[in-house]
């Protein structure tokens, strides 16, 4: 079967190319490339740069290239920025994954994968303990609206049309693809680890660290880091819990563990072997003590279990990435 990837070229999705090649999977990518990197999908990869919410076009991907699955990443993903433009996280997020899921649903796809994210809980009270994907959701920003608002699409979509979908909801996403071949490499990504390993390179001054008064052990915000090679993997073996029969989820994606933003800072020092300089700045608003995952149902549907379930190895892999940026950077 064919597999059609939207934003493909970005950080996760070009992470999922990489990997469905790996495993000989065919798969088309569909990318406007408003942020994402066309290099950094395997070479021979059939790409079409054009927008989900085109649906002739979509439709066109999907009758030429018999595309049978769809996993979809495409969307705008900076919550500051969701606060500030609002409507333009709706347009871009829920409205054309609505247009695309109308698509899956005329063509009778076997399977919708969808990139939802923790940003659904909103700050739940439960937040000392694992989370798990039964907990009251309640929203704080645009964007984790915007992806709500995609699950339920999903799910009144399933119920009228047997649409079969699974929504993985991503804590921290981090790290870069072990073998070096694709990397987060928005320049100005604000990802705490990709933040910090660039201060530990000089590509900048140095580190706020927002609030050191939560109640947790060191002061400083807990969050459950993923590495992204163990997403990915995720998101293909949902794929294949659905072509095999199982029924649309919706499930947690992470390790279950946190860790505070001094323990990432202390890896990346330890890592990089270089000082620098952090500053304690006032808390943001909405910033949650504690979000770490129960990931139990992805686990004991798909069968998952990480391989890169290390603080040290994600910040390791991520900063060979960051070294790499700064080569190519001197080559261009």
């Amino acid at each position: 079967m064919t597999i059609l990837i939207t934003g493909g070229c970005g950080y996760i999705g070009s992470h999922m190319c990489w990997a469905l090649k790996d495993q000989g999977r065919a798969f088309v990518v569909l990318d406007n490339l408003s942020t994402g990197f066309a290099q950094q999908i395997p070479n021979e990869t059939p790409l079409v740069i054009g927008d989900i919410g085109d649906q002739a076009l979509v439709a066109q991907v999907i009758e030429e290239h018999g595309i049978e699955a769809i996993i979809h990443f495409a969307g705008s993903i900076i919550v500051p920025e969701s606060v500030t433009d609002p409507l333009s996280y709706y347009h871009n997020n829920t409205v054309k994954s609505r247009s695309l899921i109308e698509n899956a649903v005329k063509a009778k796809l076997k399977a919708f994968i969808f990139s939802s994210t923790a940003a659904v809980y909103g700050n739940p009270q439960e937040a000392t303990e694992p989370l798990s994907e039964d907990v009251q959701l309640e929203p704080i920003s645009p964007y984790g609206s915007s992806k709500l608002m995609t699950e339920i699409m999903l799910h009144d979509a399933g119920l009228a049309y047997g649409l079969r979908y699974a929504a993985l909801r991503y804590f921290n996403v981090a790290g870069a693809d072990p073998k070096g071949r694709t990397g987060q490499s928005t320049p100005e990504a604000t990802h705490l680890i990709k933040v910090t390993n660039q201060v530990a390179l000089g590509q900048r001054d140095s580190l706020s660290i927002f609030g050191n008064d939560y109640p947790t052990p060191d002061g400083t915000c807990i969050r459950d880091y993923i590495h992204v090679s163990d997403l990915v993997q995720a998101h293909a073996l949902a794929l294949d819990a659905l072509l095999k029969g199982e029924n649309s989820f919706i499930a947690n994606a992470g390790y279950g563990r946190g860790y505070s933003v001094l323990d990432v800072v202390k890896a990346v020092k330890e890592q990089s072997g270089q000082t620098f300089k952090t500053h304690m700045v006032p808390r943001r608003d909405g910033d949650p003590a504690q979000l770490v995952a129960n990931s139990s149902r992805l686990r004991s549907v798909t069968g998952w279990t990480p391989v890169h379930n290390d603080l040290n190895q994600i910040v390791k892999d991520a900063l060979n990435w960051e070294r790499h940026l700064i080569e190519q950077s001197k080559d261009d």
